[in-house]
């Protein structure tokens, strides 16, 4: 099991910057977590030039949050919330209309990740 980059935020600060910022802000975010998802998954399922332009671009930002969403059910596993798989139509939804909170609510549940002993 490949150790697990840490990117602990506090998930309101990931909103709070993400409207400050008017969006910059997920860009960098977006790298950070493509590395902390290709850790989880064990492989790489987001490339860094894909985060990046995910930031800009609302159809790529789209399949950043789906292949986010497919993250979910290993994400869940390793936090032992199996129900987590079911949240990934919400975060594609979110993804598309509040980007922000999409994130934040992805931070939220990679933070229990780290609270894991």
């Amino acid at each position: 099991m490949k150790p697990i980059p840490y990117f602990r935020n506090d998930p309101v600060l990931v909103l709070v910057l993400g409207f400050i910022t008017c969006g910059l802000y997920l860009i960098y975010w977006n790298i950070k977590m493509a590395k902390v998802i290709n850790a989880v998954m064990e492989r790489e399922v987001l490339s860094e030039p894909v985060a990046i332009l995910s930031g800009c671009c609302g159809p790529l930002n789209l399949y950043y949050y789906y292949v986010a969403g497919q993250a979910l059910p290993e994400i869940g596993r390793r936090i032992g919330n199996p129900h987590l798989e079911d949240k990934g139509v919400l975060l594609l939804i979110l993804g598309f209309f509040f980007p922000m909170v999409s994130a934040m609510i992805l931070q939220g549940h990679i933070n229990e990740i780290y609270d894991r002993p």
